[in-house]
């Protein structure tokens, strides 16, 4: 299986997508413990929560799971919130600080820099393949990064995570005027928000997001509560909700594409 699936579209907005894959080498896979083979911390469904409200933007997506590597993680493994509770490169736990490797089994720096080079690395590559691509149409380019996470993890944050977290390293990955129309939706919607709270932007949002260059990034951490039945086995996708929230979701990326430096 391709790690990384590519959808090309001719509008300025490239969504995407790292989380949302579930694929594991069988090597990786008998060395996950019981909890490990969970998947729990997957963007359930992301994909088909974007699916179709953009048709004209580019959508690079990982097929891989996220503890097989971790593609919204620094490639060096340094830490995005250093003093707070996260997960690495190549995590070792989950969400809620359990194990997801059988004892004696986790990856060995080799099997991580393997990992980076089949897994990280090509997506990357795709990804910025297509940003040097549509800001060669545009002049420039917007990266609009698609999460999902549980609203209520204890190891991660306290209470319970508003339904649309906004992230934009505190301002530095987009132009202020991106910032602030979709924060502007957000507020005006039926939804709860934050701007740069628990989630203000990954790897990619940070790496990427250089203004000053014509590459914006903007991070969207969806509250799974908003669009599952349930935030727990089977992860079953909520068509009621989803039909509530992706007209939320359509305006904000509307507005994306819209946008002119």
């Amino acid at each position: 299986m391709s790690p990384v699936q590519v959808k090309h579209g001719d509008s300025p907005l490239i969504l995407g997508q790292p989380h949302g894959g579930s694929f594991v080498p069988d090597e990786i896979w008998a060395w996950f413990n019981d909890n490990g083979r969970k998947l729990a911390d997957t963007d359930w469904h992301i994909g088909k929560l974007y699916e179709g409200i953009a048709p004209s933007a580019t959508v690079v997506s990982a097929t891989f799971h996220r503890y097989v590597i971790d593609a919204n993680r620094d490639p060096s493994g340094a830490s995005l919130y250093p003093g707070q509770n996260t997960t690495g490169l190549c995590p070792l736990i989950d969400f809620d600080g359990a194990a997801i490797y059988q004892r004696g089994h986790e990856p060995t720096p080799k099997a991580i820099d393997a990992r980076r080079a089949n897994f990280h690395a090509r997506y990357h590559k795709a990804l910025a393949t297509e940003i040097e691509r549509v800001k060669a149409l545009h002049g420039f380019a917007i990266v609009y990064d698609c999460h999902s996470i549980r609203s209520h993890i204890p190891f991660l944050f306290e209470g319970t995570l508003p339904d649309l977290n906004i992230g934009t390293d505190n301002g530095k990955t987009c132009s202020p005027k991106i910032q602030d129309a979709v924060v502007e939706i957000a507020k005006a919607s039926d939804y709860t928000s934050v701007l740069n709270g628990r989630f203000r932007g990954g790897w990619t949002t940070r790496h990427y997001g250089q203004p000053s260059s014509g590459v914006h990034a903007i991070q969207m951490e969806v509250a799974q509560s908003a669009y599952l039945e349930t935030e727990v086995l089977p992860w079953a996708y909520s068509e009621a909700k989803a039909s509530r929230l992706r007209p939320i979701l359509k305006n904000i990326l509307t507005a994306l594409e819209g946008f002119r430096p």
